[in-house]
């Protein structure tokens, strides 16, 4: 028995004696570049893809009136052209029949319907007839205007002065009214086309701003700077994207139909934002929300949750858990544990 009181006594000792090596073991040291949370304004921004295209009102696609054939074509495509220039002429005969044959039965509609209402004030006719009559009438009036109007648009005119974007049309072919044979553009009022989230586009208003470049380049070539006209009320059942609507003012070089731009839209500016790196965030654990190591006077790491507000390509908005003047750990940061004590080394020179 007191053998085995030794013995647990022993092991105690050496339990204690380990706890306190531990405690006197100095901490692991990391090196790795520092900052120091900044207190300065910082824009909101949204990223999207958009692509250029013309402005309500300022595009036309025209078609033929009904079923005939394409007897001239006057334009080309890319080619500009005046409001009421000529663009495409169809056979005129079956236009000028059908208007003809128009005017004839409402002439005669209109005969009947006189006829009919002297008749029944006459007292020969029920008031059924006079009725009947002034219906016929009312449906000849529609087909006349009808035939008049498609023998108008037998010669397609231009709706408004523009560029063509696209010609279809071809020389003796039979064509119908559902197909679009030109399109007209105005290349002067062209708007850019973004698609966000939903969520993102819960944060975007009417007038916020917005700055284009071109992605083709490896930096993005700026286009210039514009305001958001509209918002899209509904989702797109395809993309399931929202659609934002932004018009550019005295773009850098012309703009052309379809082509695609990258666009920042700024949703808000955060006049007092605590700012750090980006490279001092690092995801928490379990992978939900970021975490800073904050650098005491010891130059000791301690790990901190934060929240963040947004983020640009170089630095993020910690909206809780950090203030300005605070020491966080940057480049390196992913190799720090609680408790590290941090061997300060130059960080890298910012991106240009």
């Amino acid at each position: 028995m007191r053998g085995l009181a030794l013995l647990v006594l022993l092991a105690a000792c050496r339990g204690r004696a380990a706890a306190d090596d531990a405690a006197s073991a100095p901490a692991q040291t990391v090196a790795a570049a520092t900052a120091v949370a900044t207190e300065q304004p910082f824009a909101r921004i949204v990223r999207a893809i958009g692509t250029v295209t013309a402005r309500p009102g300022h595009f036309a696609e025209l078609a033929a009136p009904g079923p005939t054939r394409v007897a001239r074509i006057f334009v080309a495509t890319d080619q500009r052209v005046a409001l009421g220039d000529t663009l495409i002429e169809f056979e005129l005969a079956p236009f000028d029949a059908a208007a003809q044959s128009a005017a004839t039965a409402l002439e005669t509609a209109q005969r009947n319907y006189a006829r009919a209402t002297r008749l029944v004030q006459a007292g020969i006719l029920p008031q059924k007839d006079a009725d009947q009559a002034a219906s016929d009438l009312a449906q000849a009036q529609v087909a006349a205007v009808t035939a008049r109007r498609s023998q108008q648009l037998a010669t397609l005119r231009a709706p408004l002065a523009g560029v063509v974007t696209r010609m279809t049309a071809v020389l003796g072919a039979s064509v119908d009214p559902t197909q679009a044979l030109i399109q007209i553009a105005d290349p002067g009022a062209l708007d850019v086309i973004f698609s966000v989230s939903p969520a993102d586009a819960a944060a975007i208003h009417d007038g916020d701003s917005v700055a284009v470049t071109a992605p083709e380049s490896a930096a993005g070539d700026p286009l210039g700077s514009g305001t958001v006209t509209g918002v899209a009320a509904a989702v797109d059942s395809v993309t399931r994207a929202v659609t934002v609507r932004a018009r550019l003012r005295h773009p850098a070089r012309a703009l052309r139909l379809g082509e695609s731009l990258s666009g920042a839209i700024v949703t808000a500016v955060v006049p007092r934002a605590v700012i750090v790196p980006v490279a001092a965030l690092v995801p928490a654990a379990g992978g939900e929300g970021f975490q800073v190591f904050v650098v005491d006077s010891s130059q000791v790491a301690h790990v901190r949750p934060v929240s963040v507000g947004g983020r640009s390509e170089t630095v993020a908005e910690i909206a809780s858990g950090l203030h300005a003047g605070e020491v966080v750990v940057t480049n390196g940061a992913y190799g720090v544990a609680d408790g590290a004590k941090i061997e300060r080394t130059a960080a890298p020179p910012p991106p240009r």
